[in-house]
């Protein structure tokens, strides 16, 4: 296996085409601000293809089981989707968190009720 060069940094990633859902590894600039990296990627005009390592794929509806494969590229078009694996979207408040007590309670009470 290929050493990473030492200008770059992995960022585990999670990848959605129309097809597929791929979670992996990518590399990117450690000189590109935090919040830009991906972006950046993404936006390269000379790059048509992202490498991802430690790849596993699955298709839509996750019909068949997962494929693993140490490296794998994707089409930079075929990229709906793309975002850091371990990255909080949001840091939830007390209220949201009491609201999502109630919305858990509500559904299981509705999960219970008979249909018409």
């Amino acid at each position: 296996m290929s050493k990473q060069p030492s200008d770059t940094a992995p960022v585990e990633v999670c990848i959605i085409t129309k097809d597929h859902e791929i979670k992996g590894t990518v590399y990117v600039s450690k000189f590109t601000k935090s919040n830009r990296e991906l972006t950046e990627l993404l936006n390269d005009k000379e790059r048509r293809f992202l490498a991802v390592t430690n790849a596993e794929i699955v298709a839509q509806g996750g019909l068949n089981a997962p494929k693993r494969y140490d490296f794998l590229e994707v089409h930079i078009d075929s990229i709906i989707i793309m975002h850091p694996s371990s990255q909080t979207l949001f840091k939830e408040s007390s209220k949201a968190q009491e609201d999502i007590v109630k919305f858990r309670e509500l559904r299981n009470k509705l999960s219970q009720t008979k249909p018409f």
